[in-house]
């Protein structure tokens, strides 16, 4: 079933950038007064002057939307295929840090995270970084194959290395023809 996006969501950001906590100037700060970026983004997750039209405009918190590692993972599986990389990191990142997941389970989230972040670096035209994070992801999951959680991780690692090579050799690209989610 394709994730859907909620059409409310909690809103976390403050108006007023200038509470008691903040030790930096103009620094977005959530209820809590935690640092976030809650500028507008461009389409592959980067950061755009403030001001300028956010393309992310249906981006949700995947906290504010899952309540089990599975469904985590299952939304982070549906934006991966969307080619949406960076909120597909996003989910990979909350089932890796948030409550759900075991802590057996970190790393192999972990990896999944860096893989989607470095087809992420890919869009936004970072060779360098997609290969960095690319790597990273392979070192995270390579324990866990050849499948597991319903990841085909033996896939998952020829797909990233083989990326990896193509972006090498002709450079990154947001029209490069990107790998579907290993499902296992």
């Amino acid at each position: 079933m394709p994730f859907v996006y909620p059409r409310h969501r909690r809103q976390t950001h403050m108006t007023d950038n200038t509470t008691a906590t903040s030790t930096v100037p103009d620094r977005d700060r959530n209820a809590d007064g935690r640092p976030e970026n809650a500028r507008p983004r461009d389409r592959f997750g980067a950061p755009l002057p403030r001001g300028a039209s956010n393309e992310l405009i249906d981006r949700v918190e995947p906290e504010d939307v899952c309540t089990s590692l599975e469904q985590t993972h299952a939304a982070a599986v549906e934006l991966f295929d969307q080619q949406r990389f960076f909120e597909a990191h996003e989910f990979f990142e909350w089932a890796w840090k948030g409550p759900f997941t075991p802590d057996e389970e970190r790393p192999f989230y972990k990896g999944l995270a860096q893989l989607a972040v470095g087809y992420t670096h890919t869009q936004r035209g970072n060779a360098k970084g997609a290969a960095s994070l690319l790597q990273r992801g392979i070192d995270h999951v390579g324990p866990f194959g050849p499948i597991h959680a319903g990841v085909d991780v033996a896939r998952a690692i020829e797909d990233a290395r083989r990326f990896a090579e193509t972006v090498e050799a002709v450079g990154p690209s947001p029209d490069l023809t990107f790998p579907r989610f290993p499902r296992g």
